[in-house]
């Protein structure tokens, strides 16, 4: 040690060098460095010019569990491992990287395994040079600082999460957003983000109080670990709003997978303090740089489609597309014209038939509400039902449905009863049950040819608080249907508890059931069955074609709904019909389902070989599509669908007959969430910076400028003007 020693005393300082001499000798000085030693204030250490320790204090040696002869000659590094990365741990030089340098080791804190655990240490070294001016290694301090690491990493913790949940707060899941976009646009990398919002989320917080909805906020955040595991950041960045963000995906059947699993799993019931809550979620996706380069557009572009997702039904997934904007301007218009539909007269009711499903004979109708715009035409009840409801109008819409309703069977002759729809929102006043009971008495109907439906969501939160709402509604003597049965709430305690006259099997077990491979109907039979044992009435909805209303049918299923029958009708049609005694409804559709076909007029662009041409596209399945514009052309020829988006569909004509083409897809379209298909992946925006345009979001202009390619001087197919001369 005395080597060591004589460097750390020494001075070349003449007027330091004289009070040395005066006041303090060599002996002196070592024995303070040794009693500073000893009081593990701090440490001192050398290294050679390899890097290898040739000496460390022996209480340091203590400290780390072994002999100060079992330590000298391992190298610094093999002792002193990085430390776990923090917030701020850009600001420190890994001592790699200062060893490296032979520069003054600046003080950087290091971890040492301690064999029963872990300690902190901060080390500093000056470098030494021997007689020649060679480097010949390091002398140093060291001192341990785990409580103050420890402290400090608990305060960055606590900076960067979520108190409640664990998760990333919204500062710095924005800046995780930030720090891979801005990345990402160099090395030409994609990035996904999907915005979370739990339905229902407020009724719980309002029925069973906010400590339950605390509970419940950890456990969608444990359930949101398992969907996404170690590959996805998470964050929450609102009262009960959540950010996912995955980097290098861009694969839309990817996302839309783990989107419908998070709503799956979100969705199943939660034991809080051993009472029942059920909620849902929605999700909307947005993918850089298709839909975003800048954080703030790409979180914008992720809100719309969790917009979409919501005022689509909830309960489902979106991915990001431009018409997201025309329709959020859209949605704001409704907002402002629905709060004077009704003093304007342009609501009116309609209704569907429910029909005997061996007589096919009416046995009551569902009232549906509709919405005639004096400008915009008739407005789907999709579009303006949640906003009617998010706004806090839809009480006042369900009370006037529920007397224009009552007003209207009252005329009909015979027992034909009429089921209204009851929104959650509306269920939850406290006023219902007295509505429902002044519109009886005002209408003088007989409360028995009333029939209210109501839909599962009714019961997340107070179970007690519905029972005793459902009662009530018994009492003043109308029907109680549930509506939607089997579609990701259903409890069998419902129907065990709730005196409910008839369930409604979801269309989504109907749509599809006669399809090979098919297990619907296990389902539909089952819940026939149950129906049938509880005494209940059971209808299936949805009912499009006529294979799916014979196997329903020969199923037990006792009512039938859909379009199979009719659409919908108006209350003077239907009256009309009541009063003539017309009441059989003769099946007109489709005999066998076709999966995912959907009815479309639009143009698109085909791609062939090195030419672009405007085409008509008229319907669309998963599988292929149907397409006019083009004459003559040969069956086998390959071609390119752009559906607009950035969306290619490698295709084969497999079908040609005059300007009409059946192509199949090389590649199967997916669901984009909403009843609709898109592509997998799209045109990517790096590669139409390369082709010399500039970096941004994906537009249909710049998509159609890199896929038009070079002119032949004459094309090899003659585009047919359709708008000028349509053939159907």
């Amino acid at each position: 040690m005395a080597g060591l020693l004589s460097r750390l005393t020494k001075t070349n300082d003449p007027a330091q060098a004289g009070t040395v001499a005066r006041g303090f000798d060599f002996e002196s000085r070592a024995a303070l460095l040794s009693s500073l030693e000893s009081s593990d204030l701090g440490w001192f250490w050398a290294s050679d010019a390899e890097g290898r320790i040739a000496y460390v204090s022996e209480p340091a040696a203590r400290r780390i569990g072994k002999a100060p002869e079992d330590i000298v000659g391992r190298t610094l590094t093999d002792i002193f491992q990085p430390a776990p990365s923090g917030e701020d741990s850009g600001r420190q030089r890994p001592l790699k990287f200062q060893l490296a340098k032979r520069n003054a080791i600046k003080p950087v804190t290091v971890m040492l395994d301690l064999g029963g655990g872990t300690a902190f240490w901060e080390i500093a070294g000056v470098p030494q040079q021997d007689a020649d001016g060679a480097f010949c290694g390091y002398h140093g301090i060291a001192r341990d600082v785990s409580d103050s690491f420890e402290s400090t990493r608990k305060v960055e913790a606590m900076s960067r999460h979520d108190a409640l949940t664990g998760l990333y707060n919204r500062h710095r899941i924005a800046q995780q957003l930030e720090g891979f976009l801005s990345a990402f646009k160099v090395s030409k990398r994609s990035c996904a983000t999907m915005l979370i919002d739990l339905d229902r989320f407020k009724q719980v917080n309002d029925t069973m109080g906010h400590p339950a909805g605390d509970e419940l906020l950890k456990q969608v955040a444990d359930r949101l670990k398992r969907v996404f595991g170690d590959k996805a950041e998470i964050g929450r960045i609102g009262g009960d709003e959540f950010q996912v963000i995955m980097i290098d995906e861009d694969d839309r059947g990817v996302l839309g997978e783990l989107a419908e699993r998070a709503i799956q799993m979100l969705s199943q019931p939660y034991s809080i303090n051993g009472m029942r809550a059920v909620i849902g979620a929605s999700v909307g996706v947005a993918i850089a740089p298709f839909d975003g380069i800048e954080p703030g557009d790409l979180v914008k572009a992720a809100d719309l489609a969790l917009y979409a997702a919501k005022g689509g039904g909830r309960g489902r997934y979106r991915f990001y597309s431009k018409d997201l904007r025309d329709r959020a301007s859209y949605r704001h218009q409704i907002e402002s014209d629905l709060r004077d539909a009704l003093a304007q007269d342009e609501l009116s009711i309609e209704f569907q038939p429910i029909v005997d499903s061996q007589t096919h004979e009416t046995v009551s109708a569902e009232a549906l509400m509709r919405w005639d715009h004096s400008t915009k035409g008739r407005i789907s009840p999709a579009d303006f039902i949640p906003v009617a409801e998010e706004v806090g109008l839809i009480r006042e819409l369900g009370d006037w449905a529920l007397n224009k309703v009552c007003d209207t069977v009252l005329t009909w002759p015979g027992v034909v009863r009429a089921t209204v729809n009851v929104s959650a929102v509306q269920f939850a006043s406290d006023s219902f049950v007295d509505s429902v009971k002044a519109a009886l008495k005002r209408s003088g109907v007989d409360p028995a040819r009333i029939e209210l439906e109501i839909t599962e969501s009714v019961f997340v939160g107070d179970m007690d608080r519905a029972l005793t709402i459902f009662k009530a509604l018994k009492k003043l003597g109308v029907g109680l249907s549930l509506d939607d049965f089997g579609t990701g709430y259903s409890s069998l305690s419902y129907l065990r508890d709730a005196p409910f006259d008839k369930i409604k099997i979801d269309q989504g077990f109907v749509r599809g059931c006669t399809e090979e491979g098919n297990r619907n109907d296990a389902i539909i039979s089952a819940v026939t069955s149950l129906g049938k044992a509880l005494g209940m009435g059971v209808i299936a909805e949805g009912v499009e074609t006529k294979d799916e209303m014979a196997l329903v049918a020969s199923l037990g299923v006792p009512m039938l709904q859909g379009r199979l029958f009719a659409s919908s009708l108006t209350d003077e049609e239907l009256s009309e019909r009541i009063i003539s005694g017309d009441l059989v409804f003769k099946p007109r559709g489709p005999d066998k389902y076709r999966s995912d076909r959907r009815t479309e007029f639009r143009k698109i662009g085909l791609i062939h070989d090195d030419d672009r041409y405007e085409v008509i596209l008229r319907n669309l399945s998963k599988t292929g599509a149907k397409v006019e514009g083009l004459l003559d052309v040969p069956v086998g020829t390959q071609c390119v669908l752009d559906l607009g988006g950035g969306q290619l569909a490698v295709a084969t004509v497999r079908r040609s007959e005059g300007f009409s083409q059946g192509v199949e897809f090389e590649t199967p379209l997916i669901s984009d969430g909403d009843d609709g298909l898109c592509t997998r992946h799209r045109v990517s925006p790096y590669q139409i910076e390369a082709a010399g345009r500039p970096l941004a979001a994906l537009n249909d202009e710049s998509v159609a400028a890199i896929t038009g390619g070079l002119r032949k001087s004459k094309k090899a197919f003659v585009e047919v003007d359709l708008s000028k001369s349509r053939a159907s």
